[in-house]
């Protein structure tokens, strides 16, 4: 991602977050994600036509829909998604969660690109490693239950590394 080369760190955890509340927010399913060199390209299902009210209105049918979000847009949502949290009951969606703690995962293994697909709440990750001189891919899977495990442990793993950022507070004295 250009808008993060040269930081400490690729923070795909927070990118990849703020792109699943946008697609929970879109209702789309079954993802694919390529990162691109100026953003990242999202091919999912949505549901289109549906209409509510009546008991004979329309369901809708299951559209392919493929968006394009460039390091300007992801920032813009990166930006939205701090100035939400904490200031209301919204709980975080499916793909919020599920990208977030995959997004942690990319980050420790500092890959030069990903490519992720989804289908029924199990994801294939596809990572491109390598330096100047080698170049390769390698592939991790996270099942359903992987994905809800990770982010159980979301917190205790937040409140872990808040505690060891914190100063020990005898050694001050």
């Amino acid at each position: 991602m250009r808008i993060y080369e040269g930081s400490p760190r690729q923070d795909y955890e927070e990118v990849l977050r703020s792109i699943g509340t946008y697609l929970d927010q879109r209702g789309m399913r079954d993802i694919l994600l390529l990162e691109a060199p100026d953003g990242f390209i999202v091919q999912g299902l949505v549901v289109v036509g549906a209409t509510s009210g009546t008991w004979s209105d329309s369901m809708g049918q299951i559209d392919k829909e493929t968006l394009t979000f460039l390091d300007e847009d992801i920032a813009r949502f990166m930006d939205e998604a701090v100035a939400r949290r904490g200031s209301g009951p919204a709980a975080p969606g499916t793909y919020e969660h599920a990208l977030r703690v995959i997004g942690r995962y990319v980050d420790e293994q500092r890959p030069r690109d990903i490519f992720l697909l989804e289908q029924d709440g199990a994801f294939v990750v596809r990572l491109h490693r390598g330096g100047q001189a080698t170049a390769h891919h390698t592939l991790a899977e996270f099942t359903k239950d992987d994905i809800g495990s990770l982010v159980g442990e979301g917190p205790a793993l937040r409140r872990s590394t808040a505690q060891a950022a914190q100063p020990d507070a005898a050694a001050a004295t």
